[in-house]
């Protein structure tokens, strides 16, 4: 193995690569929140134009530190608090769910919370650990949202993959009361224990799956597909691209004595999703990353339905 694909394996993050802060001494989400230096309040004003005129029906949502502008709204949408938002976590913490870190992203426009399940799973001889995100957001996005994200130990490849038969994401409620806290609660780990079950089904029917080399080129065609009339630069980029997702699938030192089959690969574009660097490193490409971790990341998605429809 070269010294630039060994790099590539051994040094790497986890999947929220490296945002937010440690909170896992905080014995609840207030501390956590103030750990992480997210215990600060969303205030809303009225907008007007710069002649002075008031813009009916829309309010701007502000940081009340730095009176910094998290986003404009309707004046029908109701700040939730990001100790409000994250209050019912906290019924999680009996079960053995402990805090690991916390953190926003976008300035301020959303807020996270990330914590990890106490189980540990064993699946196709692979050891998997299952982390609950829980996301705010006061820029009008979107409400309070819970995404259980299963990591592969060995490799940290994110492994939230789109089952028919079980959410990865699902919103929280929010009803403000400690019966809403502790429904919110319970819903939050039936959701993520049903996936996980879901999951460890799927991986086991992947590993079912044979794959010979030329459907592995075939597969990685279709998650690059060429553009039309291309540039040569994009042409070579394409081609960039392919080779280092090849490079993971066959030389892979966690995958290369596996066996050739539909888990190898989906592990393979789920290292590539999780670890590769772009083209162009934008400023905010690692945030861009971390929020797939409650989305679900589109590559992944793709490539599991590959080896899926086969």
């Amino acid at each position: 193995m070269s010294a630039n694909v060994e790099s590539m394996f051994y040094t790497r993050e986890k999947p929220w690569h490296g945002l937010g802060t440690m909170v896992m001494e905080a014995p609840a989400s207030a501390e956590a929140l103030a750990l992480a230096g997210l215990d600060w309040q969303v205030i809303q004003k009225s907008i007007e134009t710069e002649d002075g005129i008031p813009i009916n029906g829309f309010k701007a949502n502000i940081r009340d530190m730095d009176e910094k502008v998290l986003g404009v709204v309707s004046d029908r949408y109701k700040v939730v608090q990001n100790e409000e938002a994250f209050a019912f976590t906290d019924e999680l913490l009996g079960e053995g769910v402990t805090y690991e870190t916390a953190g926003s992203l976008q300035e301020g426009r959303k807020t996270w919370l990330l914590a990890k399940l106490p189980q540990h799973y064993i699946i196709s001889g692979d050891e998997i650990e299952p982390y609950l995100v829980f996301m705010n957001s006061h820029d009008g996005t979107g409400g309070i949202k819970a995404a259980v994200t299963p990591i592969r130990v060995v490799c940290q490849n994110t492994l939230n993959l789109a089952l028919a038969t079980a959410k990865r994401s699902w919103s929280a409620n929010h009803t403000g009361n400690i019966e809403g806290k502790m429904e919110d609660a319970r819903n939050t780990l039936l959701y993520a224990n049903r996936y996980m079950g879901e999951l460890g089904k799927a991986i086991d029917a992947l590993s079912r799956i044979k794959m010979t080399d030329h459907q592995v080129y075939e597969y990685i065609d279709a998650l690059f597909p060429l553009l039309d009339n291309p540039t040569e630069q994009q042409q070579k980029n394409l081609m960039r691209l392919k080779e280092d997702l090849k490079i993971r699938y066959f030389e892979a030192p966690d995958l290369k004595f596996s066996g050739k089959h539909g888990w190898r690969f989906l592990n393979a574009v789920s290292d590539f999703a999780t670890h590769a660097k772009p083209l162009r490193e934008r400023a905010n490409y690692k945030e861009s990353l971390f929020a797939r971790t409650v989305e679900g990341n589109a590559m992944i998605d793709k490539a599991y339905e590959l080896v899926r429809a086969r």
